[in-house]
């Protein structure tokens, strides 16, 4: 298997569908070699979605974009970042989960090329630590603008500690992304399976 497959795990506690995934380098001194993704490998870890859609994006240090997530057509995202280095965020919002309301960040680094997948009923962002960072990610569904959702980046209840990545954290967002509303625990956002509920 090209792959090493982990399933995130916070304070005990796994997130269902959420994997860092880590492909294996085959390097010399002329650069390196990588299967970014294979179908066989996937589905034999258990990961037996189909991608749909590959979305790209360029970012200046300190940018932040998120939190997101669609509501009608809602995407699982397999994520990596090209150039750079981001801290990249998924909220759990599938009511019902054993996570519900907590989220998981890890470091996604192009020296690395370790990736992200997050599935269908979470938010998802990221903070680029780099000069510059270019992030791409493979979508199980196709973007929908009339779904658009998204939370705080720094709602107090979800509480991401963005600091302790960046101690100087001050980003710089989009105007929409500035205007996201709060996480609400009383709000039921995903069923388990990540379909949203109405």
């Amino acid at each position: 298997m090209s792959f090493e497959f982990r399933q995130c795990e916070k304070e005990g506690v796994k997130f269902d569908g959420l994997y860092e995934i880590q492909p294996k380098l085959f390097g010399d001194s002329r650069g390196y070699f990588a299967e970014t993704y294979s179908e066989r490998d996937f589905f034999e870890a258990g990961l037996k979605m189909k991608f749909v859609q590959d979305n790209q994006s360029k970012s200046s240090k300190g940018v932040l974009r998120g939190l997101h997530f669609q509501t009608n057509h809602p995407q699982g995202k397999l994520v990596r970042d090209l150039q750079g280095k981001v801290y990249d965020v998924a909220v759990d919002i599938r009511n019902g989960s054993d996570t519900f309301g907590k989220y998981y960040g890890v470091i996604l680094d192009s020296e690395k090329q370790n990736m992200f997948y997050i599935p269908e009923g979470f938010a998802h962002g990221f903070y680029v630590l780099s000069d510059e960072a270019i992030f791409t990610y493979k979508c199980t569904d196709f973007y929908d603008p009339s779904g658009e959702g998204g939370l705080m980046w720094n709602d107090p209840l979800i509480n991401v500690n963005w600091t302790e990545i960046a101690p100087d954290v001050n980003p710089l967002l989009s105007e929409k992304d500035g205007k996201h509303p709060a996480f609400d625990p009383d709000k039921k956002y995903f069923d388990i399976k990540g379909k949203w509920q109405k």
